[in-house]
């Protein structure tokens, strides 16, 4: 519920004050404050306390003074009393949250500067001229680190830094030089053996583990033949593949071959020619520049 204004303190850093409004000024579960700089009145900020022990931000400062950082002020001024013990004359909210429009540029540094981390993106449907919209989900706790720490600048920062996704594949050959392909059941095409390098592990490993999830084979991972950055493509978001060698075995492996039946359909060893006619084109140009090894760098094998 809100505090009445006469229970709420002045919020100050010096350069920015927030002074208590009325209650219900901004709804009953609203504690809200006048934001003044230079003396004068240049916005609003509240917190809506639901009975859970959060609270929901929200902010506004006039146009005419915006991009003087007075915003992002103002915020981490009502994000630190929220959630500062109640014996030490905060609110003593467990969690402040904010949703911004993804589009909003200048609201998200404003609550990022303020100390939220971004932690989701909640897709809302067109709006009336049927362009999609998001909003953007940001959350402080109280167990959080101060900002004065570094270590919570960087956790800033890694909540939203680009994050980009990873492929990690193997070039396995037999003794005639054909490659090690397979046929996926989720597209038609076929593929290198391998997959997804999970958070926090490295490809080398992950290629290594793939194998030997989806086919049942133990192959170390050998030099880094090939970086290959695939573009956005058919629902997927751009990726960086890297392809290692997995030296040469014998043609009859794949009569060895456990196949994790959810994604593999079959496994085969192909030559370069066939390779060409049972993958895509970006594909088929990847296993190639591969196969060549000096290549380093391509994008879609190019």
């Amino acid at each position: 519920m809100s505090r009445p204004a006469h229970d709420r303190p002045e919020l100050t850093d010096g350069a920015v004050v927030l002074r208590p409004r009325a209650q219900g000024d901004d709804g009953d579960h609203a504690t809200a404050y006048d934001v003044l700089a230079g003396g004068s009145v240049v916005g609003r900020a509240s917190v809506a306390v639901g009975d859970d022990g959060s609270g929901v931000l929200s902010w506004r400062v006039d146009p005419a003074h915006g991009r003087r950082g007075i915003g992002s002020r103002a915020l981490r001024l009502l994000v630190d009393w929220s959630l500062t013990e109640t014996g030490q004359g905060g609110l003593g909210l467990g969690r402040v949250s904010a949703r911004v429009a993804g589009d909003n540029g200048p609201a998200l540094r404003t609550a990022t500067r303020a100390g939220l981390r971004r932690e989701g993106v909640a897709r809302l449907g067109p709006d009336a001229d049927g362009d999609s919209r998001e909003e953007v989900l940001l959350g402080r706790v109280s167990d959080d680190p101060p900002l004065s720490d570094p270590s919570s600048f960087r956790t800033l920062l890694n909540s939203f830094l680009p994050r980009k996704r990873a492929i990690a594949q193997m070039l396995v050959r037999d003794e005639q030089g054909r490659v090690l392909m397979c046929q996926l059941t989720y597209k038609r095409d076929w593929d290198l053996p391998g997959g997804v390098v999970e958070v926090g592990e490295s490809p080398r490993d992950a290629v290594t583990r793939e194998l030997e999830e989806e086919l049942g084979l133990t192959v170390p991972a050998g030099r880094l033949l090939l970086t290959d950055w695939l573009p956005p493509w058919s629902g997927w978001d751009d990726a960086l593949c890297l392809v290692f060698d997995g030296g040469t075995m014998p043609a009859d492996t794949v009569t060895r071959i456990v196949k994790q039946e959810r994604e593999i359909r079959d496994a085969q060893f192909l030559t370069p020619a066939l390779v060409r006619a049972r993958a895509t084109d970006f594909t088929a140009r990847r296993v190639e520049a591969a196969l060549e090894g000096d290549r380093g760098y391509t994008e879609s094998g190019r």
